[in-house]
């Protein structure tokens, strides 16, 4: 009866982690589509601040933002967009398969996570941020619970398969 208990724990867990992967997902999405919109944005925006700097060439914002401006670069928004809009659609497309017990989703989960922590760990090494170090740490996570679920299953299918096969017989 236990194991039961921690059973339903450990699913418990694996859907809530499975639903703020989903969400994370959903905004990764909304993030990369809103990149994708703002081209004009970024002209709009460099005409509002030309037309304040003339107003005021010591305006601290202004001045701020025509300087940062050009580091994000159309290139950038694209690769930026494009990275988001295909992560989240791929992490959703994978955490829809889990939540739905689509066998193949269980090792498709695993070794595409598995690649985005590898992604992430080469990131940290640039970045140093401790939000991909959480970000890895709670991948592993959903790595593992993945992996125990797609056991439990398995085991649940092959002893029903067993069962059937013995009926049958």
């Amino acid at each position: 009866m236990e194991h039961r208990i921690e059973e339903k724990n450990i699913r418990s867990i694996f859907t809530i982690s499975l639903m703020l992967k989903g969400a994370n997902a959903f905004l990764e999405m909304i993030g990369g589509a809103l990149l994708l919109c703002t081209g004009a944005v970024m002209g709009s925006i460099q005409v509002l601040i030309q037309g304040e700097l003339i107003e005021d060439p010591g305006d601290f914002l202004a001045n701020s933002v025509q300087h940062y401006l050009p580091y994000f670069s159309q290139h950038s928004q694209l690769f930026v967009s494009f990275y988001l809009l295909s992560h989240g659609i791929i992490k959703l497309f994978l955490v829809v398969g889990l939540l739905r017990n689509k066998v193949w989703a269980y090792p498709a989960a695993i070794t595409v996570f598995s690649f985005f922590i590898v992604y992430q760990l080469y990131r940290f090494t640039h970045t140093h941020s401790l939000f991909l170090i959480a970000l890895t740490a709670f991948d592993l996570m959903v790595i593992w619970l993945t992996w125990h679920e797609y056991r439990y299953h398995f085991a649940r299918i092959t002893k029903e398969n067993i069962s059937t096969q013995k009926h049958h017989e």
